[in-house]
């Protein structure tokens, strides 16, 4: 039998391997097996300047706009491992540890190693495999396992179905992933030019630039400056209204509209003079049907719930942590169906799911497959619940704060499909005296799958409902003067910018939700998001200013680097194509970006002023338990007198007055010690906990 090391992505995955083979190590089909894991991503590419020859450093360390745009065909494109400091200790860490344990674990035998990390539509998984075997220097074969969720059957049937990829040239998904990562990795280039024509302007700021980034930060931005410039103008007209409140008016497309909508009420006044009452005639009903929503993406999951106070970026974490748990599908998908083995996979489950999460199990009787919803094409297939099925929604709070409400809309969302068509009464009518006159309005015949979930109203931007007194038209109807006004700018938002990034087809919706959450994440965040509502920070304003005009903040050009990436999977464009565009686009934006930094003072004042950086306090070295030490001269406000420096040195302790962060004034007590902070030792004084 052949011997495989099978390659997992992190340890979790191993677990759920380990479960489905039955143990870490073991027979399986015609092969024995080890698992391994990795931790994400093991390898990075170096710095700019490491890249390319000695006589080149210079220039590609510095961030001077003159020496760009790159020569991409420098760089030597190396990698290294990835050194992360350690938030509990304060320690500098390397993944060279856990590559060293790989190549040693790749020298016992092996016939081949799988890839058996996460099926990425980006190439991520394939990536960061393949970087973890370069590193080790593995020549031998590569099988691929590609599986749509870590379930045992799914684990099982990846296993049995390998795919020979042991030429990394010829592995379409490593290509797509590569020309992403070095795509991504020029594209720094951007961040420079922003970055320094910021500081020329005097805002000390970090301008993020990216293909997804741009686009989000300038549509956003462009939304804040709509509604700070919106001017409201009213508007008036004649329309007619019947006793249950029915609205008959003329289309506001209508060649005409000049003719009788009014800027000025009396003119509208005026014109009410030249109609009267009319009886309502041709009265219609059509019976309509509207089939359930689509099944949600990450983005429509993240929009929805946002409202409730979850961000991109919480919810992003609760939902891998309970996907790794079984409990939901893949997160990353590009899918908006689900295949038929999917569906039959998960029907046999829909009536507890429906119990878990409250709806009405009588409701479910459409339980035959949808063809909307249902087709052979696919892979991960769109989010819905797990196999696994939690014990109650209360439980899944183990996971985040959003993962009940997660699986909730999962799930009713999934169970909606299940429901019968809503049936409607279309309603329409117009005017017997003046036929221009029309209204239209639908009255709800069986509710069915609205009374479970209905994914179209979950994600609408328009939550205007209108109710009537009657469903009852005419018999007559009455004219009137009615008031309108230039809608304003909604106010941007979670759900309002993934309706924009659907319609331009910019992204999937995983990297939707994933870049808003970086763009909130850390001390130079661009965006903040609260309860679903977006602003930008200072750093944001600036970066939206910085791209305006160009091709990095356009949803067309951002939606034709996505394609082209997918090419280079399909060996449809070569690698080297599309890294020429990351040239084409610097080389484009750079001038634009230059001359918008002069409208950064005009548009957003003077630049706030730096905090003043603390001086550090006066150090006193002396004598200490036998050892010459330094330690400050001042704490928490309070500088040592000459005796308490005594009384320190000579191992007493000492009590001062002294007041909180919050001001409040307390004695405080304590010595001289030896301390450790994030890491590091130090000798200080040292607070005394009070005496209970």
């Amino acid at each position: 039998m052949k011997k495989y090391l099978i390659l997992t992505e992190k340890p979790s995955a191993a677990q759920n391997f380990s479960k489905a083979l039955g143990g870490l190590t073991g027979d399986f089909a015609d092969f024995t097996y080890q698992i391994t894991n990795l931790r994400g991503h093991v390898m990075t590419l170096v710095d700019p300047e490491v890249m390319v020859e000695e006589s080149l450093k210079k220039q590609y360390r510095s961030w001077q706009i003159k020496y760009l745009p790159w020569q991409l065909s420098d760089f030597s494109w190396q990698r290294d491992y990835i050194k992360t400091r350690n938030l509990r200790t304060g320690r500098l860490e390397s993944t060279k540890k856990l590559v060293d344990e790989l190549k040693k674990e790749s020298r016992r035998g092996y016939d081949a190693i799988v890839i058996a990390t996460d099926t990425d539509p980006s190439g991520e998984g394939e990536l960061l495999a393949w970087e973890a075997l370069e590193a080790i220097g593995w020549s031998g074969q590569v099988l691929r396992a590609n599986f749509i969720d870590e379930s045992i059957k799914e684990l099982q049937k990846a296993l049995r179905n390998l795919r020979d990829v042991s030429v990394m040239a010829e592995d379409g998904e490593y290509l797509k992933g590569e020309g992403r990562n070095r795509w991504d990795f020029a594209s720094m280039q951007l961040t420079r030019i922003a970055t320094t024509a910021a500081k020329r302007a005097g805002f000390k700021v970090v301008a993020r630039e990216g293909r997804l980034k741009s686009v989000i930060a300038w549509k956003i931005y462009e939304q804040l400056m709509a509604i700070k410039n919106y001017v409201a103008k009213p508007f008036f007209e004649v329309k007619f209204i019947d006793p249950a409140g029915h609205i008959f008016t003329r289309s506001s497309k209508s060649d005409d509209l000049a003719s009788w909508r009014f800027m000025d009420k009396q003119a509208a006044i005026n014109d009410l003079a030249n109609y009267h009452s009319s009886a309502v005639t041709n009265e219609q009903h059509k019976k309509k049907r509207q089939q359930p929503g689509r099944l949600l993406d990450l983005a429509g999951l993240a929009a929805s719930l946002a409202t409730r106070g979850f961000n991109a970026k919480e919810i992003l974490a609760t939902y891998q942590k309970m996907y790794e748990a079984q409990l939901v599908s893949y997160p990353r998908t590009e899918d908006k169906t689900i295949t038929p083995e999917q569906f039959n996979e998960l029907a046999p489950l829909a009536d507890k799911i429906a119990a878990l999460v409250g709806v009405d199990q009588t409701l479910l009787t459409h339980r035959q497959a949808r063809s909307t919803h249902v087709k052979p094409q696919g892979s991960h297939g769109a989010n819905r619940p797990g196999l696994t099925l939690p014990g109650n929604l209360a439980s899944l709070s183990k996971y985040g704060p959003s993962g009940p409400a997660i699986y909730e809309l999962l799930a009713k969302n999934y169970l909606a499909m299940l429901a019968e068509d809503y049936i409607y009464d279309h309603v329409t009518a117009e005017l017997l005296d003046y036929p221009k006159f029309k209204t239209a309005f639908n009255i709800p015949i069986a509710l069915n799958f609205k009374k479970i979930f209905d994914s179209q109203q979950e994600v609408a931007l328009d939550d205007h409902k209108t109710t009537y007194k009657s469903n009852q038209v005419g018999p007559m109807a009455d004219p009137m003067v009615a008031e309108g006004v230039n809608p304003k700018p909604q106010q941007p938002s979670t759900k309002w910018i993934m309706a924009f990034l659907e319609k331009n087809q910019v992204g999937t919706g995983a990297t939707r939700v994933s870049t808003l959450a970086e763009m909130g994440r850390g001390s130079q965040a661009m965006l903040k998001e609260n309860r679903g509502k977006l602003t930008l920070t200072q750093t944001g304003d600036v970066s939206a200013i910085l791209v305006k005009d160009t091709w990095i903040a356009s949803p067309k050009i951002t939606k034709r680097l996505f394609e082209m990436m997918e090419q280079v999977g399909r060996f449809e464009i070569k690698q080297a194509k599309l890294s020429e565009s990351v040239t084409m686009l610097v080389e484009h934006d750079l001038p634009i970006m230059v001359a918008n930094a002069e409208q950064l003072i005009p548009l957003l004042g003077q630049p706030k002023a730096s905090k003043p950086r603390r001086t550090p306090s006066e150090k006193i070295t002396a004598e200490w338990q036998g050892q010459t030490i330094s330690f400050a001269k001042e704490w928490s406000g309070h500088t040592f007198t000459t005796a308490e420096i005594e009384q320190l040195i000579a191992g007493q302790e000492i009590t001062f007055p002294a007041k909180t962060k919050r001001g409040k004034d307390y004695m405080a007590r304590g010595q001289l010690a030896k301390q450790t902070y994030k890491g590091s030792t130090f000798y200080g004084f040292k607070l005394k906990p009070k005496d209970k």
